[in-house]
């Protein structure tokens, strides 16, 4: 149970509009074909796929700012894209939600784009297009110029979404957080990989259970003292104030200075974890833009995720259905 359920209900419903956050990241684009399998090919031993269907939607970065704008937000997306047919595809995405994409900068190279072809409930390959070089040191200045414009003016709360794609170099992640620190801005980080001295300084930093392996080296298990440990750890060594650390079937916890949180999952059957991180940083970034205790804006990402992971494929939770599960749990 939420510990301030009248003020969370109160903040989602009237004053998370109110909000303006600011992401960084690795902005992709997601492909779905849906379709049937019948029958295998003749021309070699796979499956052939009737495609029925097919879905565009943002993903990486892209998703986090689409979970965003449904709850409401003022959202301003800041990336990288190619000069290709997967660009249009996103950009159009991008324009329909209502997030504005002049903070993106044109760059050599494919847009990063996952396709997937989904026959029934069964995922049968997926194909992608990337390249996870550093970006160029002219593409990382022009967004440090943008980025830079942007958290000087009113802006609650920034989001690093790193993907490992190229875009989070580790100047441009100091530069961030050096920045929002001088501001007093939070900055939240969805961490990758092992490289977290990028990171050092943040405010929070997010890592699912085998992130939070890789960065202390060693096989955490699940458990809660086992969890708060390793994220004290964490904490210590890189110079950041909270640790929030998504656990499955174990829902969320969250481990601060002073205080700490275990809070179960309240997903009632997993069909997709994939996406989900992406809506706790958002609905994280959210509530901590809007001055929620840190606790309780914990409880509603973690109530967010447990609604993501019901659905198959890349999901944005809206501000409605956030709110009907708030209810669900008061």
């Amino acid at each position: 149970m939420i510990r301030n359920y009248k003020y969370s209900k109160e903040f989602v419903e009237n004053n998370i509009n109110n909000c303006t956050v600011l992401i960084v990241g690795d902005i992709m684009l997601d492909k779905y074909y849906y379709g049937e399998v019948r029958r295998i090919s003749p021309e070699a031993p796979v499956p052939i796929t009737h495609v029925l269907k097919e879905k565009n939607t943002l993903g990486g970065a892209g998703n986090v700012a689409h979970n965003l704008a449904l709850l409401g937000c003022k959202v301003i997306l800041a990336g990288v894209v190619g000069q290709d047919e997967h660009r249009t595809g996103l950009l159009q995405l991008l324009t329909s939600t209502g997030i504005s994409h002049e903070g993106l900068v044109l760059k050599s190279g494919p847009t990063t784009t996952k396709l997937r072809v989904i026959g029934g409930h069964q995922q049968m390959i997926r194909l992608d297009f990337e390249e996870t070089n550093h970006i160029e040191q002219e593409i990382e200045e022009k967004l440090k110029q943008y980025i830079a414009a942007v958290v000087s003016q009113q802006v609650g709360c920034v989001i690093l979404s790193d993907y490992n794609k190229g875009v989070c170099t580790p100047s441009l992640c100091q530069f961030i957080i050096e920045l929002c620190t001088s501001y007093e801005i939070p900055i939240i980080v969805d961490p990758k990989g092992n490289n977290w001295i990028k990171y050092v300084g943040a405010s929070y930093i997010t890592p699912n259970l085998k992130e939070l392996n890789d960065a202390v080296h060693i096989d955490v298990m699940n458990e809660d003292d086992e969890i708060k440990r390793a994220a004290q750890s964490i904490r210590r060594k890189y110079h950041i104030q909270n640790v929030v650390v998504t656990r499955s079937e174990k829902g969320l916890s969250l481990i601060g200075a002073r205080r700490s949180v275990h809070i179960p999952t309240l997903a009632q059957e997993v069909f997709d974890v994939s996406g989900a991180g992406d809506t706790v940083i958002a609905v994280l970034g959210a509530a901590i833009a809007g001055q929620v205790d840190p606790c309780d804006a914990a409880y509603l990402a973690n109530m967010a995720a447990g609604v993501v992971v019901g659905k198959v494929g890349t999901y944005a939770i809206s501000r409605e259905e956030l709110l009907a599960t708030l209810a669900r749990d008061k």
